[in-house]
Order: C-alpha cells, then sequence, then structure tokens
C-alpha cells in the first residue's frame, strides 16, 4: 500500500490529485472543530473527553453519529451532522427507484437520469440535515448547553428564535459543504469523496480510542493486578481484525462465461472464455449501518423519556433489550445483518438482467443452458455468496460486542473489577476504515496502469 502511494507521487498529474484531496480532508477536519455560534463552549470544554455523549449513552444513535464524524457531533461543531445525512437520503433513494416505476426509468436514462437522481439525493440531504439539526438543537437545549446574555440568562422570546435558527442553518450549512466537499474528490481527487471523509472521520478518533484503552489497563493495575496486558492483546485482536477483513474484502466468486465465436465479413469475433467476478462481500459495510442506525433508535428515545420511564415497567425492560449489554441485542443484530445483506444484494445484482446480458453477447455459462436456467444458476449463485458475506462481516459486527461482554464478565468474577472495554461500535469502524483503504489503492493502482499503458504500437 505504501509502494503505491509512493509510486501514485512520482506521477504529476496524479500527485496534484492526492494533494487535492488531502486539502479537502483537512478543510473538513478544521471545520470540525470550529463551534456553532450560540453554543456554551466553556460547557462544551469542561466535559472534553465526553461532551454530549456520557457513558450511559454509549449505545444511542447520538454515539453513533459521534463515531461517524469524528467526535464533531459530540462538541457541536459546524460539521457536527456529518455526512449521515447524505448517506441516508442515498439510502432512501435506492429504495425508491427500486419502489417507483418512475425513478427507476430515470436511472435507467443513462448520464441525465442519473443526474436528475443526484440532484434529487441533494435536495434530500438538506432536508434530513435540517430535521436531524433541529433536533440536534432541543437536546442541546434541554440540557442546558445554550449560550446565555450578559446577565447569565437563557435568551427569552424574538432572541429565542433568532438563536434556534442560527444554530440549526449552521448545522444545515455544514451538511451541505461536507456534501459538496465529497463531491470535489470525487471530480478532482481520488477516490470515492464520502468515503474518505467517513474514513477521515473515524481516523480522527484513533488518538481517544488508544487513550481510553490505555488508562483501561492503568485502572486495573491500579485496582492490584498485573492487567497491563489487555491493552497490547485488545490490539493484537486489533490486527487480527484487520487481516479478516482484508481477505473478506478480497474475496471473489468467478463464474466462467464462453463466448461464441461469430464471423463477421472476413472477421472473427469471440471464442474467448471469461469470467464475472463477484465480491463475497458485496455489500460492503451498509448492512451494518442500516441494522446499527436502527438498533440504535429505542436507546435514543429512551435517552428523552428517561424521567418519565419507571424502573421495572414494560418500558424499562422492553428498552433495556436494546442495550448491547442484552443476549437478545445480539441475536437481532446479526439477524438484521444478514436480512439487510439480501435486501442490498438484489438491489444491486439482477440475475434475469445478467442472464439476458449473456446471451445477448452469445455467450453462454458452461454446462448450463441460456436463458432461465442461465438466471435461476445465477440467483443461486448470489444466495449462497450474500449468505457468506453477511456471515462474515456479521462476525466482525457482533466479536466487539461479545468481547466487552467477555471481559466485563471475566474482569469482575477472577479481579473483581467490573469495568469493561467497550467497543461495541469498533467493528464498524475498522470495517469502513479498512474497505476505504483497499478501494482507495486500488482506484490509485487502476490510474497509474492507465497511465504506463504500453499498446501495441510502442
Amino acid at each position: 500500500m505504501l509502494q503505491t502511494i509512493i509510486n501514485a507521487f512520482k506521477i504529476a498529474d496524479l500527485r496534484k490529485k492526492i494533494i487535492f484531496t488531502a486539502l479537502i480532508l483537512l478543510i473538513y477536519r478544521l471545520g470540525s472543530a470550529i463551534p456553532v455560534p450560540f453554543l456554551n463552549t466553556e460547557v462544551f470544554g469542561a466535559i472534553a473527553g465526553q461532551g454530549l455523549i456520557d457513558p450511559s449513552q454509549q449505545n444511542t444513535f447520538l454515539a453513533y453519529l459521534s463515531m461517524m464524524t469524528g467526535e464533531a457531533f459530540n462538541y457541536g461543531t459546524i460539521f457536527a451532522m456529518g455526512i449521515t445525512p447524505y448517506i441516508n437520503s442515498s439510502i432512501i433513494m435506492q429504495l425508491l427507484t427500486v419502489a417507483i416505476p418512475a425513478l427507476e426509468r430515470l436511472k435507467n436514462e443513462g448520464e441525465e437520469g442519473r443526474k436528475k437522481i443526484a440532484s434529487i439525493t441533494r435536495y434530500l440531504t438538506i432536508g434530513l440535515g435540517l430535521l436531524q439539526s433541529t433536533a440536534y438543537y432541543f437536546y442541546v437545549r434541554s440540557r442546558d448547553f445554550l449560550a446565555t446574555d450578559i446577565n447569565g440568562e437563557a435568551f427569552e422570546g424574538g432572541w429565542a428564535v433568532f438563536q434556534a435558527a442560527i444554530i440549526i442553518l449552521c448545522f444545515t450549512a455544514g451538511t451541505a459543504l461536507i456534501m459538496w466537499l465529497g463531491e470535489q474528490i470525487n471530480d478532482k481527487g481520488v477516490g470515492n469523496g464520502i468515503s474518505l471523509i467517513l474514513f477521515a472521520g473515524i481516523v480522527a478518533r484513533l488518538p481517544t480510542t488508544l487513550t481510553q484503552l490505555f488508562s483501561l489497563s492503568n485502572g486495573y493495575l491500579a485496582n492490584g493486578g498485573p492487567y497491563w496486558f489487555l491493552s497490547p492483546f485488545a490490539g493484537l485482536i486489533l490486527l487480527a481484525m484487520v487481516a479478516y477483513i482484508v481477505f473478506m474484502d478480497n474475496g471473489v466468486r468467478r463464474i466462467p462465461v464462453q463466448y461464441a465465436k461469430r464471423v463477421v465479413g472476413r472477421k472473427m469475433y469471440g471464442g474467448q472464455s471469461t469470467h464475472i467476478p463477484i465480491k463475497v462481500n458485496m455489500s460492503g459495510v451498509m448492512p451494518i449501518i442500516f441494522a446499527s442506525s436502527i438498533l440504535s433508535l429505542p436507546p435514543t428515545i429512551q435517552m428523552f423519556l428517561v424521567n418519565r420511564i419507571d424502573e421495572g415497567s414494560f418500558w424499562d425492560s422492553f428498552f433495556g433489550v436494546f442495550a448491547p449489554t442484552h443476549w437478545l441485542y445480539a441475536i437481532v443484530y446479526f439477524l438484521m445483518i444478514i436480512g439487510f445483506a439480501y435486501f442490498y444484494a438484489s438491489i444491486q445484482y439482477n440475475p434475469v438482467e445478467m442472464s439476458n446480458n449473456i446471451r445477448k453477447q452469445s455467450g453462454t455459462v458452461p454446462g448450463i443452458r441460456p436463458g432461465e436456467p442461465t438466471a435461476q444458476f445465477m440467483k443461486k449463485i448470489l444466495n449462497k455468496i450474500t449468505l457468506l458475506g453477511a456471515l462474515m462481516i456479521s462476525v466482525v459486527a457482533i466479536f466487539p460486542i461479545i468481547f466487552s461482554q467477555t471481559t466485563t464478565l471475566v474482569l469482575d468474577k477472577l479481579f473483581s473489577f467490573p469495568e469493561g472495554m467497550n467497543i461495541s461500535l469498533g467493528g464498524t469502524s475498522v470495517i469502513i476504515v479498512v474497505g476505504v483503504a483497499l478501494e482507495t489503492v486500488k482506484q490509485m493502482e487502476s490510474q497509474m496502469m492507465m497511465r504506463h499503458y504500453r499498446g501495441f504500437l510502442d
């Protein structure tokens, strides 16, 4: 990977793209440190290390947003909403494209249709960003994180409305700016802009994560035991997880295809054997994002209703199921990942369309008749690959939860130290970081190959 980046810097055109991408990511990180007006920055600074997210809220949608934004959400900066509204709008548009015939026709119209869908996605992003910013404002106000007047009192009347409008519009404008930065990377940089922004936000949290791991080791050591090995042990597990994700991401199922020979005039075409590559993890991290987003909504609702729920009541037990410490949470999480993996794969691949394309090009799958038998064969292969890929990413998603609970039980039973390692969201982060890094390096390699390709005239 490092050698690929070094070789890419030797090419002037590609070097400019890499530098441009780095500058865009730098702008993103700078914006993640600029606070929004009318927020009490002194309070935010006083709770540095936790921000808006306290330990009791580690599984809420707020903690999920904090992870995806590199803690910008945690400190009320202009990029606090992150790229999440754009991701959600893209997912919604993909679902609507399948459900609404008019959008499906737009998708099949070529470049112009895709531009119209992209434009609709941008407007939807602004709408979701405005809705999310409004909810964020009310949450901040409920925790008394808003700035006060010179007398130390909260703004009232028209000034309160002005304060709310400024905060909400700043957050919404930050969402639009991040979306624009991602599109600039797509047009003039290297890699996928949205993925790289997610990558930058997650990597920015690495120092905080490492500090938490080492502080846990110090805590174990202070409680009378030589537990310093826990952080290196967690580091080894992380390296093993990275290797596993690289292996999973490079896994491909090749479906052989034989093309018949055709004589056109005095020339003969076709006759070669090739294959259709289908990635084992064809849906990437999207099933995990879908599942974690849905499962984090009940704890978030509970956070707003914490003073209205009686301990031991039905609703207290209901919301308790959605805590990562509950065994049912892991089972539901696992099943939802598999379900969303099949759903996302059905959107990406159409066996009937694949079969028709092969037949139009005078191709056949060896041993399978063209037409309906080929479509059924493709469907069978896709179902098997989707299940295998879903099981593999489920291991990455579920393992941090199991590891957190196992360390909690072991340390409590053996050493009377009840605090474990809370890395329940670590699987999603690792998959995103490794997947984006591999995707960007592959794009660099393809662009270098284009610039160093030698034709038959050389």
